[in-house]
């Protein structure tokens, strides 16, 4: 029997079944023009008046009484004494946790390379770290260490030699795990500001937060906004949209577990989504009892209500291919293939943020300590887009040195296909190098 349940259900076998995925899918991102306006009059504030801007923009939407720049600098000695302030067992969680990002990300390190053609001409590709990046860290409430390791760390792998980290702190609130975590990833310079401002003061510069050329990090619709805004002038990492999850499972792993994955995303904010596909029907039934049985037991059950019923699902599929063919379709952000077998099926997964592989590795692991990156393209996006990664505090230049021989052989080929865009400087500059 069917426990009564909120979370909608569909089925791929009927002929509306892409429209109904399509609308569940479906998230706008976009600012409303209010924000816009707002994060557009602050980012103007920051740009004309600096450190004088960014402490009146603090006072105002943090609530906190500072006279000047120098009260929202963290010193290097706060973050050891959040070290020693934090019990032993957060203590070594954080340290376990960021062993575990740095030694996946080592291996994401790229190198230069040259290589010489046979007329001794070089050509290659020199790797080199972002001269400073920032890292914007949700304060208060919102409080994310795990999100400190993520962003820091593969900056401090790439060889970054100074990241600026920034975190609200609302009416005084400091939380000693992130400032914590930022000293054991090896974080340079904190201020404690944040919203729009912040993003706006790491973007231009001030007179005490240095610019930087890289902004990575979540935050809420004022820092997305904001950060769309200042690409161009720096680099961002992504404008992300609510968290998603997506299982896909045949029916044989423990329906408690599999409702407790779905509201690991859930609980996060009302616009999560959680979505579980099977070709097991009496398992949704029975996934469907778990989540209405477990949901009032969340510490943020009313979150976790809200995201199910608004943006959640379980979809029926006709068997596994089905299955991986509706995930690709979703893109989604974390995809756990609680089945079996994962090991066939992850060939034919071409769309996912991080694959979850098997019964035992639940999504929330990914989020802490096993190594991979936790920031994750969301809505759709990984069909074109990779988890945060050591190759984004890293650029690439492009190496040519030709020889006296190569320069002739090439400036033949450059003046006709110059020549044939009628760009003659460009031509004869090339035909100088051209023996005889």
């Amino acid at each position: 029997m069917t426990a009564p349940s909120a979370i909608r259900r569909l089925n791929a076998a009927d002929a509306d079944f892409a429209r109904h995925l399509d609308h569940l899918l479906s998230w706008e991102s976009v600012s409303d023009d209010g924000v816009n306006a707002r994060v557009l009059e602050i980012i103007k504030a920051v740009r004309e008046r600096g450190d004088a801007a960014v402490v009146e923009l603090t006072q105002r939407f943090d609530a906190l009484e500072v006279a000047s720049m120098a009260d929202l600098i963290l010193p290097r000695a706060r973050l050891e004494q959040a070290l020693e302030r934090i019990t032993p067992e957060q203590r070594e969680a954080l340290e376990i946790a960021a062993e575990r990002v740095r030694s996946y990300h080592e291996r994401q390190k790229q190198d230069s390379w040259t290589y010489t053609e046979a007329d001794g001409t070089v050509l290659g590709q020199k790797v080199t770290p972002l001269d400073r990046a920032g890292l914007y860290v949700p304060g208060g409430k919102a409080s994310y260490p795990s999100s400190v390791l993520m962003n820091a760390i593969p900056a401090k792998v790439a060889g970054v030699p100074e990241v600026v980290m920034v975190v609200p702190t609302p009416r005084g609130e400091v939380n000693e795990l992130v400032l914590a975590a930022a000293c054991i990833a090896g974080v340079d310079r904190v201020f404690t500001i944040g919203g729009a401002q912040a993003v706006a003061a790491l973007a231009y510069g001030t007179e005490s937060v240095p610019p930087v050329d890289k902004i990575v990090g979540p935050g809420n619709i004022y820092v997305a906004t904001a950060k769309r805004h200042v690409f161009g002038k720096v680099g961002i990492d992504m404008i992300a949209g609510p968290s998603e999850i997506l299982v896909v499972c045949d029916g044989q792993t423990d329906p408690d577990w599999i409702a407790m994955d779905l509201f690991s995303q859930a609980e996060h904010d009302e616009d999560a989504q959680s979505i579980l596909v099977s070709p097991d029907a009496a398992f949704l039934d029975r996934v469907a009892e778990s989540i209405a049985r477990l949901l009032p037991t969340l510490e943020r059950a009313d979150i976790a209500r809200t995201s199910i019923e608004g943006r959640g699902a379980l979809i029926q599929v006709a068997d596994m291919q089905q299955a991986i063919e509706v995930a690709n379709r979703i893109a989604p952000e974390h995809l756990e293939l609680s089945v079996a077998e994962p090991e066939q099926w992850l060939p034919q997964i071409r769309h996912a943020g991080a694959i979850f592989m098997g019964r035992y590795t639940a999504e929330a692991l990914g989020d802490y300590c096993a190594g991979p990156n936790h920031v994750l393209p969301t809505s759709g996006t990984a069909r074109f887009s990779s988890p945060l990664g050591v190759y984004d505090f890293q650029k690439r230049s492009s190496i040519i040195n030709c020889s006296a021989e190569g320069a002739s052989t090439l400036g033949k080929v450059a003046s006709v296909l110059a020549r044939g865009e009628s760009l003659t400087a460009h031509a004869r500059s090339a035909e100088y190098r051209i023996k005889g």
